[in-house]
């Protein structure tokens, strides 16, 4: 299955394609702390840094996992203590209303606003703050989200983090029959920080082949030298977790860049952009630990990812008590994290079943318990 190819995809006044420049996303994400004033510096930091957009993410903790869910390793390595996912992701929750106010501020420092969205209803809200929907890699099947991004037809930033080609292309067919056909594929692994040997940089060129589609690159490694090489290697598009200080307390700060950091990445990407084809060959080779960072050129999960993967992903779970005898419906169920129960692409498989025992709300449902 090949999408039709497109040439460019415009995202606010900047274009992305051949011949473009790199689109460089500054990744906020939660390096706010839940802070509405921290969340407004890291936008002068990514404007000052000269990224062409700034992206944070949109979500209500209790709508994202159920209660009694583990940390993911890296989290808990990151940040200790015995949290369970709820607790910890609910530091750094920002509400809606927070959300219009950095929109209004990015406007004001003139860089384009992005926030990845983690359920339909954060995509309805996003519709009116966004150029272009992003959406992480835990939710690559998560059908009704994708289908509720894909209707609006504004472009579609995908990561691809855990997933097999096989997975991407299920996802860029149910895409692609909701509505979409603006979409950029980003390479990714999942794990933060990303080692050099988990990269596997090839397998981003093995999706623009494969899938016709424009691709790029969300970067967890630590440093600048792999998102400088993804650039030099074709990324459209180049994702970047920063930070205003790796000592701050939360998940993601020792995997971010921090300030200066980044500036010097925007930098070095811009550089890289005025060379040669010949140049930019001897650019590769310069590079320490390239044929590592290339990795292989098949698209599938690295064995930290399938463990992660678990616990990253979404599972089908009951929004409320179900009665024995009731019908499933899109009110009693929910997708929630982790992903140790029915995934959620079985999402509209089970709409219209009748659940043959009870099922508690936040309980995982099966198929065995249901006909």
């Amino acid at each position: 299955m090949r999408l039709r190819k497109m040439e460019k995809i415009k995202i606010g006044n900047k274009l992305i394609g051949k011949g473009e420049p790199c689109f460089i996303i500054a990744e906020a994400g939660v390096n706010h702390q839940g802070s509405l004033k921290l969340a407004k510096k890291l936008i002068d930091v990514a404007k000052d840094a000269r990224a062409d957009a700034v992206k944070f993410q949109t979500f209500l903790a209790k709508e994202a996992v159920v209660k009694n869910a583990k940390p993911i390793e890296y989290q808990r390595k990151n940040i200790g203590g015995k949290e369970t996912q709820l607790e910890m992701i609910k530091k750094f929750e920002l509400g809606y209303k927070s959300f219009k106010e950095l929109k209004r501020y990015a406007d004001k420092k003139r860089i384009i606003f992005l926030s990845t969205p983690d359920t339909p209803r954060d995509a309805k809200f996003l519709e009116n703050l966004v150029p272009a929907h992003k959406i992480g890699s835990a939710e690559l099947l998560n059908y009704p989200l994708l289908k509720e991004v894909a209707k609006k037809k504004k472009p579609i930033i995908l990561s691809t983090g855990m997933a097999t080609l096989a997975e991407v292309k299920k996802a860029l067919k149910f895409l692609k029959k909701s509505g979409s056909n603006k979409i950029i594929l980003l390479h990714c692994t999942t794990n933060y920080p990303c080692p050099l040997n988990e990269v596997n940089l090839r397998a981003m060129e093995t999706m623009r082949k494969k899938l016709g589609c424009l691709v790029g690159y969300s970067d967890h490694t630590l440093g600048i030298t792999v998102p400088v090489l993804a650039a030099v290697l074709g990324a459209r598009v180049l994702e970047k977790h920063f930070t205003l200080s790796k000592n701050l307390p939360g998940p993601d700060h020792k995997a971010s860049l921090e300030p200066q950091e980044l500036k010097e990445m925007v930098k070095a990407v811009r550089e890289i952009e005025k060379l040669s084809a010949k140049d930019k060959q001897k650019k590769i080779k310069s590079i320490a630990n390239f044929k590592e960072i290339l990795g292989r050129s098949s698209k599938k999960p690295t064995k930290s990812e399938l463990k992660i993967k678990k616990l990253y992903r979404r599972s089908i779970v009951g929004e409320q008590n179900i009665r024995k005898g009731e019908l499933i419906t899109p009110k009693n169920i929910a997708l929630k994290r982790p992903g140790l129960g029915l995934p959620s692409e079985f999402y509209k498989k089970i709409i219209g079943k009748t659940a043959k025992t009870d099922i508690k709300k936040g309980e995982f449902i099966r198929l065995n318990k249901l006909k």
